[in-house]
């Protein structure tokens, strides 16, 4: 009897389509990434997030792929590059600015969205709050507001008799109104004056520089946003010329010969950026995820641009660089 029935359930089980035994294919997670920038300029950045996800057990090619769509400095094209990403269906789009995170929430209200680097998203309206961002955003901020206080406390520190400060940030760029703001504050308690330049296009920025000399202000900081991220060379070799000491945002800045940069380790932050991918894809809601605040923040020092402006850094600052170009 149970040979009898040994066979009965042979039987039954050939009878059954093979795909029945077949192990159902997993899915290939498709990631949209999206710069306001061009290709090559993001490429530690995305160096950064595919070995976050390497390191979270995921496989580019077998797991997920990137769908990469970069505006080149377009705000037009940034706009349409975030509603193609949305027709393909991603299941998260990875921003990696300010600039693009405005751009992503405007194509969608329902895919998930994971700010690799944000400036200010509270103050821009993209999220309600740090703790509950709500609705379909969550990932980094970048603090760039609060580190421009320190960035002139740094340079009053680098030049102790610092009396007058230029300025330079974008209307257009989110979080900028709120940077001069604490620049304001900051300048007031070190007896400091604050001289704001607008700098949108290329030429605004050219002529900024050229007011900045009119007005002697004796040093200048650079306000994150799209506009100066896409031109770092262009940017120092105008400072250079003017002569004025400047603090940066990024250490692409201090790699072209600038003074000195002071910031968030944005490289690290699109590493932690795969983690909130990660929590999405196994269901998490975005707008329940906390905004991180960076912990890790990059000290670059330029001595051979220091010299031929014929300053001295501090000892103490010197020994504080993370890193220091000879």
């Amino acid at each position: 009897m149970n040979r009898r029935y040994a066979l009965v359930a042979l039987l039954a089980l050939g009878a059954l389509p093979a795909a029945v035994f077949a192990q159902a294919p997993a899915k290939i997670v498709k990631i949209g990434f999206l710069s306001a920038l061009g290709e090559t300029s993001l490429i530690a950045r995305e160096t950064a997030f595919r070995s976050g996800m390497k390191d979270l057990g995921y496989v580019e090619g077998k797991t997920y792929v990137i769908e990469r769509r970069f505006a080149n400095g377009d705000a037009g094209m940034l706009q349409q590059q975030a509603d193609e990403l949305v027709r393909l269906k991603v299941d998260v789009i990875v921003t990696t600015g300010p600039t693009t995170t405005p751009a992503a929430k405007k194509a969608t209200s329902t895919v998930p969205i994971v700010m690799g680097f944000d400036g200010d998203p509270v103050g821009a309206g993209l999220v309600a709050s740090l703790a509950r961002p709500g609705g379909n955003i969550t990932g980094l901020s970048g603090l760039s507001s609060e580190l421009t206080g320190k960035q002139l406390q740094l340079l009053k520190q680098i030049m102790p008799k610092l009396a007058r400060v230029a300025v330079l940030g974008n209307s257009k760029a989110a979080g900028n109104a709120q940077s001069i703001k604490v620049i304001e504050e900051t300048a007031k308690a070190l007896k400091v004056q604050s001289h704001y330049l607008n700098g949108v296009t290329v030429d605004e920025i050219r002529s900024a520089f050229l007011a900045a000399g009119k007005a002697q202000d004796e040093a200048l900081i650079v306000l994150p946003n799209a506009s100066t991220t896409s031109r770092p060379a262009e940017i120092v070799a105008l400072a250079q010329k003017a002569r004025l000491p400047t603090i940066y945002y990024a250490p692409d800045f201090a790699d072209a010969g600038g003074l000195v940069v002071y910031g968030a380790n944005n490289i690290e932050s699109f590493r932690r950026a795969a983690t909130y991918v990660d929590k999405i894809l196994k269901g998490a809601k975005p707008g329940e995820l906390p905004i991180e605040q960076p912990t890790t923040f990059e000290l670059v020092i330029n001595l051979k641009t220091a010299k031929a402006l014929g300053i001295k850094f501090p000892q103490s600052v010197l020994i504080s660089a993370d890193r220091v170009i000879e």
